[in-house]
C-alpha cells in the first residue's frame, strides 16, 4: 500500500509549540482543547505566519518529540513493504531539517515532500492512504478516492464522527485499526 503521512500534529504534537510561540510573541493563548475548527482566529494571518515560521525553523524541527510508537509503527510498515510518503505544509526551506529529524527519530521513507497542496502530491504518487490531522486535507483526499486516517484532535473530531475516517487517540490505536487493512493490501515498494 502507498501511505502518505503528515508531520505536524500527526507524527508529533505540534499544537503546544504553536501555542507557546503565540503566547511568547503576541501574548495570545491558544488552548488546545478550545481549537474546535481548522481556522486559528485568535491570531491575525501575519501573526500566525510568524508563529509558523518560528516553529518550522531548523532548531525547532530538530527538537521535535515524536508521538509514542509513531516511529516504530511507520518503520514496521515500511519493513512490511509499504511505500511511505512523508508530507508537510512546511516550506521548502524546512526540507533539509525535516529529513534530518526523520532520520534522527528513525522514520524511514520513500518520498519526502513539503508543499501547500498535499493532496495533489498524493494523487500524483498514487497514494492509497493519507494519515493527516487537517479536516480539509482529509475531506479532499476522500473526494479523490484516497482512504484517510487521523490522530483525533479537537479540530478534526467532527469529521471523524461524520465521515469515513479512521480515527484513533494515538498511534497504537491507529495501527490496531490500520494493520488488518494494510495486511490485505500490502505491495512491494517500487
Amino acid at each position: 500500500m502507498r501511505i502518505a503521512i503528515d508531520i505536524d500534529s500527526t507524527l508529533h504534537h505540534y499544537w503546544d509549540r504553536l501555542s507557546d510561540a503565540a503566547l511568547r510573541r503576541f501574548g495570545i493563548d491558544l488552548p488546545y482543547e478550545e481549537q474546535l475548527d481548522w481556522g486559528i482566529t485568535r491570531l491575525r494571518p501575519d501573526q500566525l505566519r510568524i508563529c509558523i515560521e518560528e516553529t518550522h525553523c531548523s532548531q525547532a524541527i530538530l527538537a521535535g518529540e515524536p508521538y509514542p510508537d509513531a516511529a516504530a509503527i511507520v518503520s514496521r510498515w515500511r519493513d512490511e513493504g509499504h511505500f511511505i510518503h512523508i508530507t508537510s505544509h512546511r516550506g521548502g526551506e524546512a526540507l533539509e531539517a525535516t529529513a534530518a529529524w526523520l532520520a534522527q527519530i528513525g522514520v524511514p521513507y520513500d518520498d519526502l515532500h513539503c508543499s501547500e497542496d498535499k493532496v495533489a502530491r498524493c494523487v500524483e504518487l498514487g497514494i492509497d492512504l493519507l494519515i493527516d490531522d487537517s479536516p480539509l486535507n482529509l475531506a479532499r483526499a476522500i473526494e479523490n478516492g484516497i482512504l484517510v486516517a487521523t490522530i483525533s484532535h479537537p479540530w478534526n473530531r467532527d469529521l471523524c464522527e461524520e465521515e469515513d475516517v479512521i480515527c484513533a487517540r494515538d498511534w497504537r490505536g491507529l495501527a490496531e485499526q490500520l494493520d488488518p487493512l494494510l495486511a490485505r493490501r500490502a505491495r512491494v515498494r517500487p
